[in-house]
């Protein structure tokens, strides 16, 4: 029951995390995707035909970031004793993204500042997509790619409504899918809400979030990969 427990929460805790941090970009920082990374290309190919600036191409950039940050948490999983490190690697990133962002951006406008910071926030959230690739049983599916779980959670309604909701297992995963996208959504909805009054610097409170939860319950968790 504790395994249990501790699965939803931490499903509901990344998915939000990762909804919030990729709309906290994508406002605060010329529609840069900080989680899903590849949302890049289209934005950054719809950016060009329209004839942007150079600024356009620093889209282009988040994708060896991300790169970069999978192979560090790799190495990060490769040598600890526990599953967590990499969460907490993410959230003292997010704190610490936050923090340059309140003391050193100053004006609004894309500045090369807001580019470190969005960078920052891109590697954490590498950091969380290795986490999911490597302990993919700690939660109910990806927390930071809606497509495949909501593709999941609509075979599952068409069984569960097919067989009048009597199918547990359809039932018990769609509750699960909806868990997670629900969550990606709110997390969605309050990174749009404080970035668009605060900025780049509202990061820090889902890194202090991670952390804490780390302090609490995931400091003495062992490694167990999937």
């Amino acid at each position: 029951m504790e395994d249990q427990k501790s699965i939803w929460f931490l499903t509901l805790m990344l998915s939000a995390v990762a909804g919030y941090c990729d709309t906290v970009t994508f406002v605060s920082a010329g529609s840069i995707f900080s989680a899903h990374v590849t949302g890049n290309f289209i934005v950054f190919a719809y950016q060009v035909i329209k004839g942007s600036d150079a600024q356009a191409w620093i889209k282009l950039l988040t994708f060896p970031v991300f790169i970069i940050s999978v192979i560090i948490g790799g190495r990060i999983a490769a040598r600890s004793f526990n599953r967590y490190k990499i969460l907490l690697s993410e959230g003292i990133i997010l704190v610490l993204s936050g923090i340059i962002s309140e003391v050193f951006i100053r004006k609004p406008g894309l500045i090369w500042e807001t580019y470190v910071v969005v960078m920052m926030i891109v590697l954490a959230m590498g950091l969380q997509n290795t986490f999911g690739k490597l302990y993919a049983k700690e939660t109910f599916g990806p927390t930071t790619m809606m497509t495949g779980n909501v593709t999941q959670a609509s075979l599952d309604l068409g069984n569960s409504i097919s067989s009048a909701f009597k199918d547990v297992i359809s039932v018990q995963s769609l509750k699960k899918q909806s868990l997670t996208i629900g969550s990606f959504l709110f997390g969605c909805l309050m990174g749009a809400l404080l970035a668009k009054n605060f900025g780049l610097s509202v990061t820090i409170l889902p890194g202090a979030g991670i952390i804490a939860c780390y302090l609490s319950a995931g400091k003495n968790a062992p490694v167990t990969v999937s």
